[in-house]
């Protein structure tokens, strides 16, 4: 099985965001072949979707995993489900979500499992930390992280403190 890098979005908006973020990203370095490489800063943004909720805390991480797609997917959903996230409906408050953004230079679709993940060239609290750890992405049939980011401007996104900047400080 060949190492991939694969980037991976966090968000949280309930029971102490930031710390379920961050607990979340420890949680990453633990999943069996896998390691997390790099972690963005937090970031604050407004919900989507259902505006009616506390905003998010949200961060990527890259990582380098030897994991089949699937097999990391389901990882992250039983990570979000130890976590105590609840599927109540569409953009519901949560705990924690985590989202397989990329995989590699990978395009699939199949049930439950697409990538790249279909609307992350269209969410700054995604492109903006992914920017960070990684400046020269490259979305596969989309093309450039950065200039997805140019056309998410008028989402507002701002970097919080963290105990890790950026990298894996």
């Amino acid at each position: 099985m060949i190492e991939r890098s694969v980037y991976v979005g966090l968000g949280s908006n309930l029971a102490d965001p930031a710390a379920q973020v961050l607990r979340g990203m420890e949680a990453l370095n633990r999943l069996p072949k896998t390691q997390v490489r790099a972690r963005s800063s937090l970031y604050r943004s407004a919900p989507v979707g259902f505006a009616d909720q506390p905003d998010f805390i949200n961060a990527v991480a890259g990582l380098e995993t030897m994991l089949p797609p699937r097999a990391l997917l389901e990882a992250l959903l039983e990570l979000e489900r130890e976590s105590g996230r609840t599927r109540d409906f569409r953009n519901a408050p949560r705990t924690l979500d985590m989202d397989l953004l990329l995989y590699g230079d990978l395009v699939l679709q199949e049930p439950g499992l697409t990538l790249p993940h279909p609307c992350m060239h269209q969410r700054a609290f995604v492109l903006q930390p992914l920017l960070e750890i990684a400046p020269d992405c490259v979305i596969p049939g989309i093309g450039s992280a950065a200039e997805a980011m140019r056309q998410c401007a008028d989402q507002r996104v701002a970097a919080i403190p963290s105990p890790f900047g950026r990298g894996l400080g």
